[in-house]
């Protein structure tokens, strides 16, 4: 799964990578957490540009009766987001890529969760595949809220968790944000776990655990402990 990552790139690199014809503003997170308005780049109806906004993670789908359902909803299984009321119609029309840093996964050592930071090797940033929806207040107000896709873990990440974010590379962008491809079944050559040898992983400090922490010192590497 990924419940917790970060993003710490500056917005002009940012806007480089994705070509965005404006430069968007954002903070950096060294903590991203779900229920928290987050940068997503998706593609514009109107123009077939891309465009940054911010959408708050956890998915509501637009039938729900009250947002409370998106605390449930960070992820979504990759094998089977076609065929889930909740995701089914976003697969198809609202995609999205949620720029990270890196993202953290718990690994259980000695009856305790000790936090472990992965990043890709060779990049500052990952773009991870996401879907989004609106959903609309009783007062009509709209709320903007993602996802994010989930495939099988890779060696790498396997011994600490059966699931991963789905990693795009540079070249699966343009497919993915392309609003004309509506079939499902031509996206899921893009599910494929993110090769092991391309992502480093390290111990981290304890600090991620809260959200209420959101500084440099949440990625530092930290020494394994001595037994």
């Amino acid at each position: 799964m990924c419940g917790r990552f970060t993003l710490h790139i500056p917005p002009e690199l940012l806007a480089e990578i994705f070509g965005l014809t404006s430069t968007p503003f954002y903070p950096a997170s060294y903590n991203v957490a779900p229920s928290q308005q987050v940068p997503v780049i998706r593609g514009m109806a109107d123009n077939g540009q891309r465009e940054l906004a911010l959408l708050r993670w956890g998915l509501v789908p637009s039938w729900a009766r009250d947002p409370s359902i998106g605390s449930r909803m960070i992820n979504a299984r990759a094998e089977t987001i076609q065929e889930k009321p909740a995701f089914r119609h976003a697969i198809r029309y609202r995609r999205c890529i949620v720029p990270a840093s890196g993202f953290f996964e718990w690994q259980v050592e000695g009856g305790q969760k000790q936090p472990l930071y992965l990043r890709i090797r060779e990049s500052s940033i990952m773009g991870l595949a996401g879907i989004w929806e609106e959903w609309k207040t009783p007062e009509a107000a709209l709320l903007e809220t993602f996802a994010i896709l989930t495939t099988t873990s890779n060696r790498l990440i396997e011994p600490i968790h059966d699931r991963m974010p789905v990693i795009l590379h540079p070249r699966e962008y343009d497919l993915w944000l392309d609003r004309e491809v509506t079939d499902p079944e031509k996206l899921k050559r893009l599910y494929h776990p993110y090769l092991s040898e391309l992502l480093e992983i390290c111990r981290v400090s304890d600090l991620v655990n809260s959200p209420r922490n959101n500084s440099p010192a949440c990625i530092e590497p930290v020494a394994a402990k001595v037994p």
